[in-house]
């Protein structure tokens, strides 16, 4: 979905050249989905609105911090391998498969939800990246499993706040 050049710059990583490139589009693919999850999560920062309002803005904003970590090592890690790393916001918004935010919604609890089922999508991927890249790139799949356990751990987070 989200590669940017066919073509690996030389790296003297010993994979294979198809399964750096594979891991690369799994990569940037993620790239894609974490960057409009941030994207998302800080629109719910600014607008979410209700009685429980600033702690509700604290923690998206928390959130969104460990978003852009994540995406600041999936990145790294698809250039370490020899590719070219995101995309311009343009492709990235044509590319992305998440839901797209609705701006109307900014009451706190159904702001919540609309980010769970956000944040699931994203680390549901990272499980399925994980198995597709364990058995090529240890490392990648070793990467995508920290982005997942603190996906899963940040989603736990959203859910607490909309259980009754």
């Amino acid at each position: 979905m989200a590669t940017n050049v066919s073509r690996l710059k030389h790296t003297r990583i010993d994979l294979a050249e198809n399964v750096k490139q594979r891991m690369v589009e799994l990569l940037n693919t993620h790239v894609v989905h974490l960057t409009d999850l941030w994207n998302q999560t800080k629109l719910a920062h600014w607008n979410v609105r209700g009685p429980h309002f600033i702690s509700y803005h604290e923690m998206l904003d928390e959130l969104a911090a460990h978003l852009v970590e994540a995406i600041d090592n999936v990145a790294e890690r698809a250039t370490a391998l020899g590719g070219i790393a995101g995309l311009p916001i343009q492709d990235l918004a044509a590319q992305s498969k998440l839901p797209k935010w609705d701006l109307s919604v900014t009451k706190d609890v159904e702001v919540l939800r609309a980010l769970a089922d956000r944040w699931a999508m994203v680390a549901n991927e990272a499980r399925k990246f994980i198995e597709e890249s364990e058995e090529h790139d240890s490392d990648t799949a070793d990467l995508f499993t920290e982005v997942s356990r603190q996906l899963d751990q940040d989603l736990w987070f959203l859910e607490a706040h909309i259980e009754h």
